[in-house]
C-alpha cells in the first residue's frame, strides 16, 4: 500500500506539472487564445488532495504561468495596468473555486463525522436494546420459574392438604352414614382436579431450561397437557433428531411452541394443532400449523407482542423465524436453524 507521503508528492508532482503543460500550451497557441479557464483544473485538484493552502500556491502559479506565457508569447499592453487588472481578476476566480471547494469539503467532513457518530451511537443503542431485551426474557424466566416453584411447592402442597382433610371428612361423614358425604367426596375429587392443574400448570412454569436432547419429550408432552388444558387435537410429530440439540435451542423452541399454541387457541380460535420437529439435510426445524382464523390484519399485526417474542427467541439462537396464513384458514408457525449455527454467547 503506498503511503500518505509518497501519495501526496505524487498528487504534487502532477499538480505542479499540470501548471506547467497549460502554461506551456498557452505559450505555444499565442496570446490571442487564453486558456485561463483550464487552470481551474490543477487549482481544484491542488486543493482536494493536499489542502487550501496548496490550492492557494497553485492560483498564484497559474496566473504567473499565464502571464508570463502572455509577454513571452509577444503580448502587448498600452498601459502596464492592463495586465496586473486581468492577472488580479484571474486570480481573483481562481482564489474563489478554492474558497468554495475548499468549502465543500469541510462541510462534507463535518456531515461524515456526523454520520459516523449517529452510526456509532445507533450501534451502541442497538446493543443496549438487545441487552436488555435478553435481559428481560432472563428475568422473565426467572419469575416464570419462582410462580411455577410457589405453585408446586407451597399451593400445591396446601391443596393436597385440603385434599387429605376433605377424604378425611368424607370418611367420617360415611361412617356415620350421613347424607353429607356426598358432598365431601365430591369436595376431595374438585380438590384433586385442582391439585392435577396446579401441577400441569407449575411444571409448564418450571422448565426454564430444557436438557440437551430433552426438547421432544417435552413438546410431546406439552402437546398432550395442551389437548387437555384447551380441549383442542393437538398432536406432535417429530422425526429422528440424532444430533444433539443445545439447551438454550431447546428452551426457545418450546417456548415458541407455547406461545404458538397459545395464539392459536385464544386468537385464532384453533381447534386442531399440528407441532412438528424435523432434523433436514441443513436446518433443524421446528413448524407449528394450526386450523384457526389465520393471522390478524397487517396493521393489528405489528402490535402483537407475542409475535415479536416469539421473532426476538429465535434471534436469540441465530435461527430464522417465518409466520404466515394459510390458504383455506389457519396459520403456519416455522423455525429454522441452520446445524452449522450456534447461539450467541450471553
Amino acid at each position: 500500500m503506498t503511503s500518505i507521503p509518497a501519495r501526496r508528492r505524487r498528487l504534487t508532482a502532477v499538480t505542479v506539472g499540470l501548471v506547467l503543460a497549460i502554461g506551456t500550451l498557452d505559450f505555444l497557441l499565442g496570446f490571442e487564445v487564453s486558456l485561463l479557464v483550464f487552470y481551474c483544473l490543477p487549482v481544484v485538484l491542488g486543493t482536494a488532495t493536499i489542502n487550501w493552502k496548496f490550492g492557494v500556491a497553485v492560483a498564484f502559479a497559474s496566473v504567473g504561468s499565464w502571464l508570463v506565457g502572455d509577454i513571452a508569447a509577444g503580448a502587448h499592453y498600452g498601459n502596464w495596468v492592463i495586465p496586473w487588472w486581468n492577472a488580479l481578476i484571474a486570480l481573483s476566480t481562481y482564489l474563489l473555486v478554492v474558497w468554495l471547494f475548499s468549502a465543500v469539503q469541510t462541510l462534507q467532513r463535518e456531515m461524515e463525522e456526523r454520520i459516523l457518530q449517529r452510526t456509532a451511537a445507533l450501534t451502541e443503542e442497538i446493543v443496549e436494546r438487545e441487552r436488555l431485551e435478553r435481559v428481560i426474557l432472563e428475568i422473565g424466566e426467572k419469575e416464570r420459574s419462582s410462580i411455577g416453584r410457589e405453585l408446586h411447592d407451597d399451593l400445591g402442597q396446601h391443596l393436597t392438604g385440603t385434599a387429605l382433610a376433605a377424604q378425611v371428612l368424607g370418611e367420617k361423614l360415611q361412617a356415620n352414614l350421613a347424607d353429607e358425604q356426598v358432598d365431601a367426596w365430591r369436595i376431595v375429587r374438585l380438590v384433586e382436579e385442582g391439585i392435577e392443574k396446579t401441577r400441569r400448570l407449575a411444571k409448564g412454569l418450571l422448565l426454564a431450561e430444557i436438557e440437551p436432547d430433552g426438547l421432544r419429550e417435552a413438546l410431546h408432552e406439552y402437546a398432550a397437557t395442551a389437548a387437555e388444558q384447551f380441549r383442542i387435537i393437538c398432536l406432535f410429530r417429530c422425526d429422528e433428531v440424532t444430533d444433539s440439540i443445545d439447551s438454550d435451542v431447546a428452551t426457545q423452541f418450546f417456548r415458541i411452541t407455547q406461545e404458538s399454541v397459545r395464539n392459536a387457541v385464544c386468537h385464532g380460535k384453533a381447534k386442531l394443532v399440528e407441532i412438528s420437529l424435523q432434523s433436514s439435510a441443513d436446518s433443524l426445524i421446528l413448524t407449528i400449523r394450526d386450523d384457526g382464523s389465520g393471522l390478524p390484519p397487517p396493521d393489528e399485526r405489528g402490535q402483537g407482542l407475542g409475535l415479536r417474542i416469539m421473532a426476538y427467541r429465535a434471534e436469540m439462537i441465530n435461527a430464522s423465524f417465518r409466520i404466515e396464513g394459510i390458504r383455506g384458514g389457519g396459520t403456519l408457525v416455522e423455525c429454522r436453524l441452520p446445524h452449522d449455527l450456534t447461539p450467541p454467547d450471553a
